[in-house]
């Protein structure tokens, strides 16, 4: 598994899914601009001591990123996938990409991918959850489908 943050603009957030992916031994992969500067303190502080066993990729655009891994599938979580999260068959190869906390993932991506875009079931009229909790959640659901590899 691959988690992507499509340009993450809070600190906490993103240091709080790069300690999930250290302790999950899950690559992060950090799309363009960010919003905040990767010292940040706040950054930092969310991954504490976790950095050291993270395997981080920075890019500047998605396309980019997209581009390198061009055999693996990806799929987009967003409030408008018809597909639920769950009814998906991850496998160890597949990337999870994730939209910036305050506009989701662009149009242009998820209607270049429209059948690889899934969604969390959540109630109508509330925006959504929080991007770290989401990581996790999905995270976990894939690598439980795979007996949790490598983790005790």
């Amino acid at each position: 598994m691959q988690i992507v943050l499509h340009e993450p603009e809070i600190p906490p957030n993103t240091g709080n899914i790069a300690r999930t992916c250290a302790v999950t031994g899950t690559p992060l992969h950090l799309v363009g601009p960010l919003g905040f500067s990767i010292s940040d303190r706040h950054l930092k502080r969310a991954g504490l001591d976790y950095w050291q066993y993270l395997q981080v990729s920075y890019w500047d655009c998605f396309e980019e990123l997209r581009q390198a891994f061009p055999e693996h599938r990806f799929f987009f979580f967003t409030t408008k996938g018809k597909i639920r999260y769950d009814s998906v068959s991850y496998k160890e190869t597949d990337f999870l990409v994730f939209g910036s906390e305050t506009r989701g993932l662009p149009d242009r991506i998820l209607e270049a991918y429209p059948e690889y875009c899934l969604r969390i079931p959540m109630l109508t009229g509330i925006r959504s959850l929080n991007l770290s909790n989401s990581v996790a959640l999905v995270l976990y659901e894939a690598l439980r489908q795979q007996g949790f590899p490598g983790l005790v």
